[in-house]
């Protein structure tokens, strides 16, 4: 008898019904969503030693004390054989002048990357003071110092200058003394020119409130925002490069400094601009360790020598005309 053939066609009926099931059972199961190929992005971190201050946190500098005209120093001796003493006569001995200073600072003073070399106007000063003293203006050797280090350098006499765009104040009087002003400068604003993707543009001191402000702890530009801002939080770094790199960054919104700092800075990127009225008036002298009159007064003679000689104006051309035409040196003022 010849075998029926249903029995095949309820294997096919089996097997198509397994199928069934195995496809009812991928359709309630749901895969996992595809992975996403976008590329995972990371903020940059902050500049090393950088500190955040966040708005209306208590302003770190004391109450400016009372020394009547900070910028008034000793009078030169007019007579340069009577230009001696002992700070002088060991500087001599030595052979050469320490003179603390910042890297950092173009136009001030910078470390030239083609060659290697320090320069600036900052250190064309020092130079002539070497020349005076020592005959030759090569004979420096350069520390290194940042803005919070200045007084406690001279202090502690490892350097025998500060030549460091460094703001004559009566504060600072207190720990070490000062020549007669060299250079005028005046505390402004450095913003992206645009004003940042979205943001509102910034057009000085008034505009600094709910945003972030990059300064260097220990300059006096921290403690004008802190006193003329409130509103402003504060990111603080070792130097000004490194404002620039958060600024670069958009970590922050602005710097705030010395108008001659900040034309350095800008100078370096062509979408950052100077902005605002002059904060506060930053009158630089060079810094020098107390009790050393003689030298005060031999710095101060070679101060003297380089406003009436041309010097100080031939400085100027070379370094800072992105500032202006020369307003010519400023004019000292002496206490005796």
């Amino acid at each position: 008898m010849t075998p029926s053939r249903p029995t095949g066609r309820r294997i096919l009926t089996g097997g198509a019904l397994a199928m069934l099931l195995l496809l009812s059972g991928c359709a309630e199961f749901e895969a996992p969503p595809a992975p996403n190929s976008a590329p995972t992005t990371f903020a940059p971190p902050l500049p090393a030693r950088a500190t955040e201050i966040e708005a209306g946190a208590p302003a770190s500098a004391t109450a400016q004390p009372d020394c009547g005209d900070p910028t008034a120093s000793l009078r030169p001796d007019p007579d340069p054989a009577l230009r001696v003493g002992p700070t002088i006569d060991a500087i001599r001995a030595r052979g050469r002048l320490v003179v603390g200073l910042d890297t950092g600072s173009n136009l001030f003073s910078f470390r030239d990357p083609q060659t290697g070399t320090i320069q600036g106007f900052d250190v064309d000063i020092a130079r002539e003071i070497a020349r005076d003293l020592l005959g030759d203006p090569n004979l420096i050797e350069y520390r290194t110092l940042g803005s919070a280090d200045r007084e406690e350098a001279l202090m502690n006499h490892t350097v025998d200058i500060v030549a460091k765009t460094m703001t004559i104040t009566c504060a600072r009087r207190q720990h070490i003394d000062f020549s007669t002003v060299y250079y005028k400068a005046a505390q402004r604003v450095l913003a992206i020119a645009d004003g940042g993707t979205g943001t509102p543009s910034i057009d000085g001191i008034g505009d600094l409130a709910d945003r972030r402000v990059c300064v260097v702890n220990g300059t006096t530009s921290m403690q004008h925002i802190q006193q003329y801002q409130p509103a402003a939080a504060l990111l603080t770094v070792p130097n000004w490069a490194d404002c620039m790199v958060a600024l670069q960054q958009r970590q922050v919104d602005a710097i705030s400094s010395d108008d001659s700092i900040l034309a350095g800075l800008a100078v370096q990127d062509p979408y950052t601009r100077v902005v605002g009225d002059p904060i506060s008036a930053e009158p630089y002298g060079i810094g020098i360790a107390q009790n050393q009159t003689d030298l005060v007064r031999f710095v101060n003679a070679t101060l003297d020598r380089i406003r009436t000689d041309g010097t100080w104006n031939a400085l100027y051309d070379r370094w800072l005309t992105v500032l202006g035409p020369a307003p010519g040196p400023p004019a000292p003022r002496y206490l005796d």
